[in-house]
């Protein structure tokens, strides 16, 4: 076996451990568990709404904005993240740690600016 492949026994070892763990709890739990059958426990799962009345009803659109919100600043984690994992390594190949520094927080601004956008659209006020 080659060198490159022993460096994934490990992490094959972790997916084996987690799939068997995950695997023996399932079983368990249908074996051992209660079946207890409810009319609550029976119905299609809606969100918390008791599925009556027409499935076409429209939602909010806040609640539309909410969730891209959430998409944007969770990707700005994931970028902000790893960058500030590699900085130190970044600005040392690049011989320039401000020049760095400023990119990122040029993308940090440009977010906030944007932040300050949806605020002022009134984006986060649910009483109207």
């Amino acid at each position: 076996m080659s060198n490159d492949l022993q460096n994934y026994i490990p992490l094959l070892m972790s997916f084996g451990l987690a799939s068997l763990i995950a695997t023996t709890l399932l079983i368990t739990s249908r074996l051992l568990g209660p079946r207890i059958q409810t009319r609550e426990k029976l119905m299609p799962y809606e969100c918390g709404n008791d599925p009556v009345g027409n499935a076409r009803d429209r939602f909010s659109v806040k609640f539309y904005l909410v969730c891209l919100l959430f998409i944007l600043f969770d990707i700005e984690a994931i970028i902000l993240i790893p960058w500030a994992v590699v900085y130190r390594a970044l600005a040392e190949e690049l011989g320039n740690k401000l020049f760095v520094y400023a990119e990122m927080m040029i993308f940090v601004a440009t977010l906030f600016v944007g932040y300050i956008y949806v605020w002022k659209k009134g984006v986060f006020d649910w009483s109207k």
